[in-house]
């Protein structure tokens, strides 16, 4: 039997390298999911879609194939793709299990996060005032899947980053859908709680990394509740 080999924590993910087009079209089109510009239930056209990101048909089939596997779409025979409706419970419980899976990796990034890491859980945070004084919401959802992607690769577990990916997923759409149209306090509020992580991550302190992700990760069902109740 061939031995075991190491993994490289500081390799990608998966093998969708933002370097390659199925990522870049994969990336586009989840982040406009989270946002809305693809809203709920709204039919998916494959060649429409090409059309929209520049991408051939075989690059959006991928993107959407990997989409379905997260949740975000939904792909039936004979009737076609859209994107998946809003679902509190699902929400509601992937967030249970992010504020599980994400606490324990901002601990472990803490512990074992290189220099390199580190400033690249920084660098992602480095357009954040711009994001936040443009509204930006495409930027402020891009940048918030880069810090805690970051955050959880530094973790040095492969198998809960790659959960931390699907589960951030699965809730941002719901962050973005309350936090439309928030304050500019509200934003650098955010942003310095995000960067209250990265210093705790930096100084190499466990609990208060933890402590900190918490306070990232706020109370988002009450927050998501109120607001799905009162449309």
């Amino acid at each position: 039997m061939a031995a075991l080999r190491e993994r490289d924590p500081g390799t990608q993910l998966d093998e969708w390298s933002p370097r390659l087009l199925k990522s870049r079209l994969y990336q586009r089109i989840l982040v406009d999911i989270i946002i809305g510009s693809l809203a709920p239930n709204e039919q998916l056209d494959e060649s429409g879609l090409a059309r929209r990101y520049g991408g051939g048909l075989a690059g959006i089939r991928e993107a959407l194939t990997r989409l379905a596997l997260e949740g975000l779409v939904v792909r039936r025979a004979r009737v076609g793709t859209s994107v998946a409706a809003l679902d509190l419970i699902g929400a509601r419980e992937a967030f249970e299990a992010r504020c599980l899976i994400e606490v324990h990796c901002a601990g472990l990034a803490a512990r074992n996060a290189s220099d390199e890491e580190i400033a690249g859980i920084r660098a992602t945070l480095d357009n954040g005032e711009e994001a936040v004084r443009a509204n930006d919401q495409a930027a402020l959802a891009a940048m918030d899947e880069a810090f805690h992607v970051a955050v959880a690769a530094a973790s040095h577990n492969r198998t809960l980053a790659k959960m931390v990916v699907t589960l951030h997923h699965q809730t941002a759409r719901y962050w973005l859908y309350v936090m439309r149209g928030p304050s500019a306090d509200d934003g650098i509020a955010a942003l310095n709680e995000h960067r209250a992580l990265a210093d705790a991550i930096a100084s190499r302190d466990v609990e208060r990394a933890r402590a900190e992700m918490l306070k990232v990760l706020g109370d988002f069902p009450a927050e998501v509740k109120r607001t799905l109740e009162g449309r």
